[in-house]
């Protein structure tokens, strides 16, 4: 066994020493799943944010969307709408909604009525429309909405009956469709807002959340867990399991403790040394799959040095990512050459980037007068699935940069206060990542590189170019997917010239679970769903008590 080896054992004990957990002992886990999740949602209404760890917790287990991915093929299949039609200049998508769908109900809130078209008008008018009551309540926006430009591409939603339902656009977008299956995207209860503005809590929407998923959320206490009951009366395939739990548990070798002793069925993200200790317990599998997702380090764009986009050239060059990815990664990732990953249709491996070259970093920095650069480095504090140790990946970064005579300060916070200060704070440079919605390119691009994604605050790099939204526009006002890949590899070129960010890596997704455990549906975008999650030892017992 390798001295890495022997540390992490000692660490995975440790923890369950100082949890009181013992191995042989039976797991006191309540029936159903648990789910070791890394953190706290900053709410329960996927609108509001961008963030995997929200993303998990609330789109596809409390709600559901006009439209979804099938994981197995990467289509676009139907979900609350049963089928839709395009216009054929690409400017009106038609749905018709699937009927007898109701939604959760709970102590403050009972249905009378099922899902209907004016369920849909709410949900996409509260994004879009400023007049609507829900509108401002939203103190960070609507991120993804924002980014993509959506109020401005949306004329108009008409509702010809009641399950049946117009967008009606101000252009062809091609990457509309894809954008409905999004996890942002999801349905919420106009019933429920209007019972919840009429008794003056118009707050709860987004903390009492309803909606018409497989789980209804039940219980959360932060720091501590997420507690879901089945939902009886889902339009689909009832799950198997009858409750879920998200167990919040920070640390990856904690995660790694409760799923070795039992008291976790699942566990996110886990740091790749951890595999090895996996491989020798029979008790416990690692589901992954390619991601749809980019690792990158995002230079201030606004603010000297990196105002000059030779500086950041010069930055890139110094940068060694086969050292990254070797070190983070332990090969459960590709190193990034461009923004898209290989799993999209838009990739090219031909992109021309910017050659790992110390010493002529070093001379860039001297031919722009760049003497005795400071740079403070913001970096996340907890895993996400495009970066399992981002903490390493910022030291590994600043040992680079000292080679060419900069100094790199490592700005590290809780998550919380990590998003609220890059939000309000005129910080030179962060190490974050994007994880895909969904399986357009233009996903890849608009969220966090358009004018647009400015207001949202997604964009990190503050970089703006109207020239390289005209690009992304043309890419998107052609259903030619043949031209729409030219074009977003023109746009790849863009950035690689330009430089306002660093591509790192493309990370696999991945998941530690127990091996009697099965029907776990990871996507390779975000979000992670348990509809289809089977207890198979329960499953056989059942069978055996019907023998």
């Amino acid at each position: 066994m390798t001295p890495v080896l022997k540390r992490l054992f000692k660490l995975v004990f440790a923890s369950i020493t100082a949890s009181g957990l013992i191995a042989c002992q039976p797991s006191q886990a309540p029936s159903g799943l648990v789910y070791c999740s890394e953190g706290n949602p900053e709410s329960f209404n996927p609108q509001l944010v961008t963030s995997g760890t929200t993303l998990d917790a609330t789109s596809h287990q409390i709600y559901d969307h006009l439209v979804e991915y099938d994981t197995a093929t990467g289509n676009i299949r139907p979900a609350l709408a049963t089928s839709w039609t395009i216009s054929p200049d690409g400017k009106q998508y038609t749905f018709i909604l699937r009927e007898n769908v109701s939604f959760h109900h709970s102590e403050l809130f009972t249905q009378t009525r099922n899902f209907d078209s004016s369920d849909v008008l709410f949900s996409f008018n509260r994004v879009i429309d400023q007049n609507n009551p829900y509108h401002f309540l939203s103190r960070n926006g609507y991120p993804f909405f924002q980014s993509i430009d959506f109020a401005k591409l949306v004329k108009s939603i008409e509702l010809p009956t009641a399950n049946k339902v117009v967008f009606n656009l101000n252009r062809s977008d091609a990457s509309f469709l894809a954008n409905m299956a999004s996890d942002s995207a999801v349905i919420l209860s106009k019933e429920y807002a209007d019972h919840l503005l009429q008794a003056g809590m118009p707050q709860k929407l987004d903390l009492d959340a309803i909606g018409t998923g497989p789980f209804q959320l039940k219980q959360y206490t932060k720091n501590e867990y997420i507690r879901y009951l089945r939902n009886d009366n889902y339009w689909g395939d009832r799950p198997h399991i009858q409750n879920l739990v998200f167990d919040i548990t920070r640390k990856s070798s904690q995660r790694l403790a409760k799923l070795i002793t039992g008291d976790c069925n699942v566990s996110a993200l886990p740091k790749p040394s951890e595999i090895k200790v996996v491989e020798q317990n029979n008790h416990i599998e690692l589901q992954q799959q390619n991601g749809m997702n980019v690792s990158y380090w995002a230079f201030n764009t606004q603010k000297p040095p990196f105002n000059n986009v030779k500086v950041r050239q010069a930055i890139a060059m110094a940068i060694n990512k086969k050292d990254i990815l070797h070190t983070v990664y332990n090969d459960t990732a590709r190193e990034a050459k461009g923004i898209l990953p290989p799993a999209s249709w838009s990739h090219s491996s031909a992109i021309e980037e910017i050659s790992f070259s110390p010493s002529r970093a070093r001379r860039i920095l001297e031919t722009e007068g760049i003497q005795n650069l400071e740079i403070d480095l913001w970096t996340m504090p907890t895993a996400r699935a495009y970066n399992p140790n981002p903490i390493k990946t910022a030291q590994l970064i600043q040992a680079d940069l000292t080679r060419i005579n900069v100094k790199v300060n490592i700005i590290n916070y809780d998550w919380s206060v990590f998003i609220h200060k890059l939000n309000s704070t005129s910080y030179d440079s962060v190490l974050i990542g994007w994880t895909a919605d969904n399986s357009d390119p233009d996903n890849f691009f608009s969220p966090f590189l358009s004018c647009a994604s400015l207001k949202s605050n997604n964009n990190r790099s503050k970089w703006c170019s109207k020239s390289f939204d005209a690009l992304l526009q043309r890419a998107k006002s052609t259903q030619q997917q043949s031209e729409r890949r030219i074009l977003y590899q023109q746009a790849e070129t863009i950035i690689e010239k330009q430089k306002p960010i660093v591509t790192l890596a493309h990370s696999n997704r991945m998941v530690l679970k127990r091996s009697d455990i099965s029907g776990i549906d990871l996507t390779p975008f975000g979000g992670i769903s348990f509809a289809k999650a089977k207890h198979v030892q329960n499953i056989n017992e059942q069978k055996k008590g019907t023998q």
